[in-house]
């Protein structure tokens, strides 16, 4: 399935620094993000969290401590499951918290994005935060083993569309790091780029993680 885009020609480079937080919230606000269904999967958050860095912005991405049952060693964003009585946000804030030691209030939210069911039974909602010039970091190591800081220039690339063993559904990886960023990750950072960077309307819930990345 192709990927749904407009042609606004909306560039987020030409858009001052002092105005970038601005003009992600109003990328953000405009889009008509997709909810999902949980149906028997759990619900879960991920923070795409806007960073400082000598004057340039990008993200925080994580790798997973080796000792994890889950997933260890995989890139991810700072995230996991909904405790009772949260939502997304309250969720996605407290994962940053508890994973990278950074405590962020509730505004400092942008916006989310489209949920994205995962074939591990979950429902992974996306959540936009500025974090500006964040203080220290101090990991968790049951956790986080490293955290990469990823440019926004690095963010916004073509990905690859690959077909997916057994599945009618494409995968999608991005370039990062010397290797190749999987889904559900690499498709929540590509429509963050899509949507937020170049306000382009597009959608990913469509496309399939492959099979290490959920077994």
């Amino acid at each position: 399935m192709p990927v749904e885009q407009d042609s606004s020609g909306y560039r987020w480079s030409d858009v001052p620094a002092n105005r970038l937080r601005d003009a992600l919230a109003e990328s953000l606000a405009a889009f008509p993000r997709r909810s999902a269904e949980l149906g028997d999967r759990k619900p879960a958050a991920v923070l795409i969290a806007i960073v400082d860095h000598d004057g340039k912005q990008g993200i925080w991405l994580t790798e997973r401590s080796p000792g994890l049952r889950a997933h260890a060693g995989q890139l991810a964003l700072p995230g996991g499951k909904l405790d009772p009585g949260e939502d997304a946000k309250a969720a996605a804030l407290r994962e940053l918290h508890e994973e990278l030691g950074i405590e962020l209030p509730r505004s400092a939210v942008l916006g989310l994005l489209d949920d994205y069911p995962t074939r591990s039974g979950y429902v992974i909602t996306p959540v936009v935060a500025w974090v500006g010039d964040p203080p220290p970091l101090t990991p968790n190591p049951a956790e986080v083993a490293l955290v990469h800081w990823i440019p926004l220039s690095e963010l916004d690339v073509p990905p690859r569309f690959a077909p997916a063993p057994g599945s009618d559904r494409p995968t999608i990886q991005l370039p990062m790091l010397g290797g190749h960023l999987h889904a559900p990750t690499a498709a929540i950072l590509h429509q963050f780029r899509e949507v937020a960077l170049h306000r382009r309307p597009t959608r990913v819930d469509h496309m399939d993680q492959p099979r290490f990345a959920w077994e």
